[in-house]
């Protein structure tokens, strides 16, 4: 942050959360690109598949190791989710179902690391005052665009299951009935019902890890509050950080895993929901 102030000269608590909360961004307007979300989703996403793929190659050699019987405890609890909402071929559904939940929870789990960890980096790198988001599921642009292909393969299961005919019937007569007066009302409808999907499932995640991420760097003031005051009077700062950081860390391994839990569930519903006829 030494970039954005004069030497010597320390950030306000609003300016730090404010340097905290920036993205690396390249473009302007609406082809403003965060680069730090791409990046981190897509490392992230790279060692899900190192992990994913470890685990299928041990299982491939019958080699049994606590890692793969780990592997497979999270599969089967994956599997045993999907099949009570499909009842159908699900095993499209499982490995999606499967790579939801472990890519979400590698990207949720960046919230628990120090919310300095990336400017201390950056400045090891010569780039002091460089803003890096580690947390992709805190950007609304990476959570809409995760529920965007959602929205596809709904959309993709709905044709398959019911044809293009049907699915355009589907939009003209329900729910109001085949009387073309209702047309658009039915079709204005089933957009907002479907447009409503990825909406709400990308606000969720969004809005639980943000607070999430604003919650950690309020009680980093604390430790910023310790540093700025003088001998015996940093130490009641310092042990409120402490003791707060760690609760709220704890706590917030439970919503890391229920947001991914969430995510991974209601795609699955939604797919269901969209083979179903009517």
């Amino acid at each position: 942050m030494a970039a954005e102030h004069a030497a010597g000269a320390t950030p306000s608590p609003t300016e730090y959360i404010s340097h905290h909360l920036g993205h690396l961004t390249v473009g302007e307007g609406f082809w403003t690109f965060h680069i730090d979300t791409l990046i981190m989703s897509a490392v992230l996403a790279v060692l899900v598949v190192l992990f994913l793929g470890i685990a299928a190659r041990q299982a491939a050699s019958g080699k049994q190791t606590k890692f793969l019987g780990f592997v497979e405890l999270v599969f089967d609890f994956v599997d045993t989710q999907v099949s009570e909402m499909y009842h159908g071929d699900r095993r499209f559904l499982t490995a999606l179902a499967l790579t939801l939940f472990v890519w979400i929870v590698a990207m949720n789990t960046m919230d628990l690391l120090p919310v300095d960890l990336p400017g201390q980096v950056a400045g090891l790198a010569g780039y002091d005052g460089a803003h890096w988001r580690i947390l992709p599921t805190a950007d609304l642009n990476g959570t809409i665009a995760m529920a965007t292909v959602v929205l596809v393969l709904v959309v993709v299961f709905a044709i398959k299951a019911k044809g293009v005919g049907g699915y355009a019937h589907e939009w003209l007569t329900a729910p109001f009935g085949k009387n073309p007066i209702l047309w658009i009302p039915n079709i204005l409808l089933n957009l907002v019902e479907l447009l409503a999907k990825p909406v709400s499932l990308s606000m969720r995640l969004f809005g639980n890890m943000f607070a999430g991420e604003l919650i950690f760097m309020l009680i980093a003031l604390l430790g910023f509050a310790a540093t700025n005051a003088a001998g015996a009077a940093a130490v009641p700062y310092f042990l409120g950080q402490v003791i707060a950081g760690s609760v709220w860390a704890v706590f917030h391994i439970l919503i890391v895993l229920l947001q991914a839990f969430i995510f991974m569930v209601l795609p699955i519903v939604y797919i269901s929901m969209a083979q179903e006829h009517h």
